[in-house]
């Protein structure tokens, strides 16, 4: 590995995710080394990217090399996120991405961004759908209708899928943290925080057992009033729809954005410049792009995280 650390950025996982990772900082001519632990992901790692990996773990790898680079990217598994990310920051690095949720629970997240103040980093975490050619053209459209007036969204997962997948202990029990979040972060992210937040829940599954109907409504920081619902034991898919004065605009499926004229009742799909998304895993190569630049725009630092999950996220899932 080189030692010209000053322009490098540590990818800390060798995985699906890693993968992706890596893809984007190649095409990005970002130097950048990787740590994993098995040799399995590393190999394939290296077949599929050309990058050879450090394999032995994260503390191996500082035992041995004791480098701090500018930068790091968390790609590892959910129930590794935060462990990581904390041994990242202890060690000295000042700017991390990690990937969503960055903790497999308010306390682990918690415990991330006291140590992120503690030590004086950023911790960014990696809602990648923000970053959608779909998010930034709805973005613009939004901003030309003077706001959004209401929004709804439903976050619907495939459980006959889910229950037979392999997970570490502790992971599809907190799956929608883990996994279903990426659909409230984006419907929030475009038309606010809430503000005020009534949530029902009811059922339960052998691997979710706090719940698996939801439904609940609100009102967002900027007054627009909101709706969520989803449904865990029946058909559905993941959807958001936010309505301006002048249009509605519809992720399904959210790479894409459709629209609805005011006045109208044909919905018509927008033509975007997704390229890059259609090139990349979607939202990733300008996340990284933000990530690594001077201005952090639409990423979502670990404090507003937790933030989220203590009054929001807690209280849909049953929680609050």
């Amino acid at each position: 590995m080189s030692n010209n650390i000053g322009q490098k950025t540590l990818l800390v996982g060798a995985g699906l995710m890693a993968i992706d990772y890596a893809n984007v900082l190649v095409a990005q001519h970002v130097l950048f080394d990787v740590v994993g632990r098995g040799q399995g992901s590393a190999a394939t790692f290296k077949e599929k990217t050309g990058v050879p990996v450090y394999t032995g773990g994260l503390e191996q790898y500082f035992k041995e090399n004791g480098l701090v680079y500018p930068s790091a990217i968390v790609a590892v598994s959910v129930e590794q996120l935060a462990q990581t990310t904390i041994l990242l920051l202890e060690k000295g690095f000042k700017r991390v991405l990690v990937e969503k949720p960055a903790g497999l629970n308010r306390d682990q997240i918690k415990e991330v961004a006291r140590v992120a103040e503690k030590n004086n980093a950023e911790v960014y975490v990696a809602y990648n759908r923000r970053f959608y050619a779909s998010t930034q053209k709805a973005q613009e459209i939004i901003d030309e209708d003077g706001g959004v007036l209401s929004f709804n969204f439903e976050f619907t997962e495939w459980s006959h899928v889910i229950e037979d997948l392999e997970k570490a202990s502790g992971v599809k029990e907190q799956w929608f943290l883990a996994n279903s979040t990426h659909v409230a972060d984006l419907a929030f992210y475009l038309a606010g925080k809430p503000k005020e937040l009534v949530a029902y829940t009811a059922g339960g599954l052998s691997w979710h057992p706090s719940a698996s109907i939801y439904a609940g409504a609100g009102v967002s920081e900027q007054g627009a009033l909101f709706s969520y619902q989803a449904n865990w034991e029946a058909p559905g898919r993941w959807r958001v729809e936010v309505l301006t004065s002048k249009h509605r605009l519809v992720f399904c499926p959210m790479e894409q954005l459709h629209i609805q004229r005011i006045g109208t009742v044909s919905v018509e799909m927008v033509q975007l410049d997704d390229e890059l998304d259609r090139k990349f895993k979607p939202g990733l190569y300008q996340q990284v792009q933000v990530f690594l630049g001077d201005e952090k725009k639409g990423l979502l630092d670990i404090a507003g995280q937790y933030a989220m999950v203590k009054n929001c996220y807690e209280t849909i899932n049953g929680k609050g």
